[in-house]
C-alpha cells in the first residue's frame, strides 16, 4: 500500500482511484462495507484525514481516537487498499466549501474516478455538505458516488462511538464484534522503569496518549511484533492501567508475552484485547501482587488456549 500525504501536483500514475472517504476510526464493519463497495472499479483506495478533524477543532478534549493513523494504515493494508491518501487536515482545508473540496481535491487533485462514503457523510466548511451534496458535485465533475447504508449488529448500528461504549465497560468481545476484528493498541516498545523483570514478569511498555482508553485493569491478549528479528505472534496477559501499587499517574500498557525470550526495546507491538480479567488492585504487598499475576497468567492462557 502507498500512502500519500499531500493531493497537490500527483503523478498520473497515483490519480484515477476509487475510493471510499471518512476517518475510519477503529476500521471497523461499516468502514470495511465502505471500502467494499469501492472496489473493483479501478486502484482501491482511501481519503481519510490526520490529524482527527475533532483534534484541531476541539484540542483539549479527552482523547476518542480507536487507534493512531499507524494502526489504521497496517488495517487498511490487510483489507487490500492499495492507496491510502492521508490528507492533513488544517483550518484551510476545513475551510473549503463543499463545491471547492469536490473539485479541487477530489477532481483536480486526485482525480477519482468514483467515491464511496457512509450515509451520515460530512463534508467542506462547517459540515455543510452531505453525501446527497456530494452526488451531485460528482455529476457536476465527473465521478460516479456510492452512499452506503449504517450496518447494524443485532439491531444496534455500527459506530466507532457504540465500539467506544463497549471498550469502556469492559467488553472487548462486544466491541471485536462490530469492528470484525480484536481491538488493538500499535506502537513502539518504550523503555520503563524494568520493574517487571525484577518480578519476574518482563513487559513491554507501549504508550497509550491520545487514545481512547478501554476500561483499566488486566486482560488476555494477543500480540503481534511487527518488527525486528523476534517478529511473530505470541499470546500474553496485559495490564492497562496506573500502577496504583507504585503511586503512578499516567496510564500506559505493559504486556506480558508468554513463552518468549528477547530484546523488544524500539520495535513496534500490535496488542490485541481478547478478554477483560479484573480492574487495577492495590495489594498489601509485592508477593500478594505476583501471586495474582500468576493466577491473571493462567487464566489467559486458557482463555486464549480454548
Amino acid at each position: 500500500m502507498r500512502i500519500y500525504n499531500h493531493w497537490q501536483g500527483l503523478e498520473a500514475s497515483d490519480r484515477g482511484a476509487s475510493i471510499a472517504m471518512g476517518n475510519f476510526d477503529g476500521v471497523h464493519l461499516g468502514h470495511q462495507h465502505v471500502i467494499d463497495l469501492a472496489r473493483g472499479r479501478g486502484p482501491l483506495g482511501v481519503v481519510t484525514f490526520e490529524p482527527h478533524p475533532r483534534e484541531v477543532f476541539a484540542p483539549n478534549g479527552e482523547p476518542f481516537r480507536l487507534m493512531n493513523a499507524e494502526a489504521r494504515g497496517n488495517r487498511l493494508a490487510k483489507l487490500g487498499v492499495e492507496r491510502l491518501y492521508e490528507l492533513p487536515f488544517t483550518r484551510d482545508l476545513a475551510a473549503l466549501t463543499p463545491e471547492d473540496f469536490a473539485r479541487e481535491v477530489l477532481a483536480e487533485g486526485l482525480g477519482v474516478t468514483h467515491v464511496v462514503v457512509g450515509t451520515d457523510f460530512c463534508f467542506g466548511r462547517g459540515r455543510a455538505g452531505t453525501a446527497e451534496d456530494l452526488a451531485r458535485l460528482g455529476r457536476t465533475h465527473g465521478f460516479e458516488v456510492t452512499v452506503a447504508d449504517i450496518l447494524t449488529v443485532e439491531g444496534t448500528g455500527i459506530s466507532s462511538t457504540a465500539i467506544r461504549a463497549a471498550l469502556t465497560e469492559g467488553r472487548p468481545r462486544d466491541a471485536a464484534a462490530m469492528l470484525g476484528h480484536w481491538h488493538r493498541i500499535e506502537g513502539e516498545v518504550l523503555h520503563g522503569d524494568k520493574r517487571g523483570r525484577d518480578l519476574g514478569y518482563p513487559t513491554a511498555n507501549m504508550s497509550v496518549s491520545g487514545l481512547h482508553l478501554p476500561r483499566l485493569g488486566v486482560y488476555a491478549v494477543k500480540v503481534d511484533v511487527l518488527t525486528g528479528p523476534l517478529a511473530g505472534s505470541y499470546s500474553g496477559a496485559a495490564s492497562l492501567g496506573v500502577r496504583p501499587m507504585f503511586g503512578e499517574n499516567r496510564p500506559n500498557l505493559e504486556s506480558f508475552l508468554f513463552d518468549f525470550s528477547g530484546d523488544l526495546y524500539g520495535q513496534h507491538l500490535s496488542v490485541a484485547f481478547v478478554d477483560y480479567l479484573r480492574p487495577e488492585l492495590v495489594f498489601d504487598g509485592l508477593p500478594a501482587l505476583i501471586a495474582q499475576m500468576d493466577r491473571d497468567c493462567a487464566r489467559a492462557r486458557e482463555i486464549l488456549g480454548s
